[in-house]
């Protein structure tokens, strides 16, 4: 467990436009119950801040599209949440929505952490996947949240869209240093059922193509002086995401909103899907859990050592078999003092390491 960390989600679940690889929940047809899903919201926010056991260390307003809220609507829930001094406070912006007003506002409630789903500068790349806006929004909307006060500045990337040539990703990759980012989050493009690109396969990424994206973003990010410290994620040193830690860490955070997840004193549950269902049970007065589970020990040890593999911290030598670290997973592991980390290879091939973990 991480320590005194906690953290606090908050989900708002619209979108203007349902981009064609997610699978999240997330809805551009119901924006006429945006009001309802608010008013609920608030009432299920002020139950999570009841039941917190310590002040959040980080609070997350993810989605969706956070940035479609009014500023300072958005701003009243997160400044509901009672936080450490230091805590990280982030919310979501799709580039479009970006103005100095909008986080003006958010700055004036605390928040100190913005994350643009960018995802490609090549205007054919966002095409391909959905998205809506231009590759020349994403400078003007860095700018503006810097003139706010914002200079703790994500990028998120994806890469592995069919028709990306390496040059386009490169200079994506390039495109988005420029901006000195102080994270840039890249994963590689994933087929989730029920999406659109789902029903395409001719759509589907291509694993080696991947692979070779990867090591573009990589040697790019440390060559910037971004440090890796989980597959899909760079940071400058100090501005790794600790809202994300606390998952990968298995640390305890309470959510609010449809879908939204938590973890307390070794119980999880998680909220119902919907936002219709989600109002009812609200407004209903009841607890929109939708269920729960606790693990056992020994699931709970192996959960812990598969998200740590995934991190610069590794896991305990004692997880791997001395053998297979000589044999099969020759190249994929290097030992860093009582524990093993993946090598750069390695986390091309994470699930295979993951296998033999014990």
């Amino acid at each position: 467990m991480s320590g005194a960390a906690f953290g606090v989600y908050v989900h708002v679940p619209f979108c203007r436009h349902r981009c064609d690889y997610c699978a999240f929940a997330t809805w551009d047809d119901r924006h006429h119950l945006t009001e309802a899903y608010l008013d609920a919201l608030r009432v299920d926010l002020a139950d999570v801040v009841a039941a917190m056991p310590r002040p959040a260390t980080s609070v997350f307003v993810g989605g969706g599209t956070p940035s479609m809220l009014d500023g300072a609507v958005l701003g009243a829930f997160v400044a509901s949440v009672p936080c450490a001094p230091d805590a990280e406070v982030t919310v979501e912006v799709n580039p479009e929505d970006a103005s100095v007003e909008l986080f003006d506002a958010y700055v004036e409630a605390g928040v100190n952490r913005v994350s643009f789903g960018v995802q490609s500068f090549a205007a054919g790349v966002l095409a391909s996947l959905g998205r809506r806006h231009g590759a020349d929004a994403v400078a003007p909307a860095v700018a503006a949240a810097r003139a706010a006060g914002i200079t703790n500045v994500n990028l998120d990337l994806i890469y592995g869209a069919v028709g990306e040539p390496v040059d386009d990703w490169q200079r994506t990759v390039d495109t988005a240093l420029d901006l000195s980012p102080t994270h840039v989050s890249a994963y590689a493009l994933t087929v989730e059922a029920g999406t659109p690109l789902a029903t395409e396969p001719h759509r589907h990424p291509d694993d080696d193509d991947q692979a070779a994206k990867y090591l573009v973003v990589h040697d790019a990010m440390v060559a910037a002086g971004l440090q890796w410290y989980e597959i899909s994620n760079w940071a400058r040193p100090g501005f790794e995401c600790r809202h994300n830690q606390l998952y990968w860490s298995q640390g305890e955070y309470l959510g609010a909103g449809c879908s939204a997840h938590s973890h307390l004193a070794g119980r999880r549950w998680w909220n119902v899907r919907t936002p219709e269902r989600f109002i009812d049970t609200v407004t209903g007065g009841r607890r929109p859990v939708a269920g729960e589970e606790c693990l056992a020990a020994d699931d709970q040890r192996l959960e812990g050592l598969q998200l740590a593999l995934r991190t610069s911290v590794g896991v305990p030598v004692s997880a791997l078999s001395p053998a297979e670290v000589g044999g099969v997973l020759d190249g994929l592991v290097e030992r860093r003092g009582d524990r093993f980390v993946l090598t750069v290879p390695g986390r091309l091939l994470a699930n295979e390491v993951a296998v033999r973990l014990r």
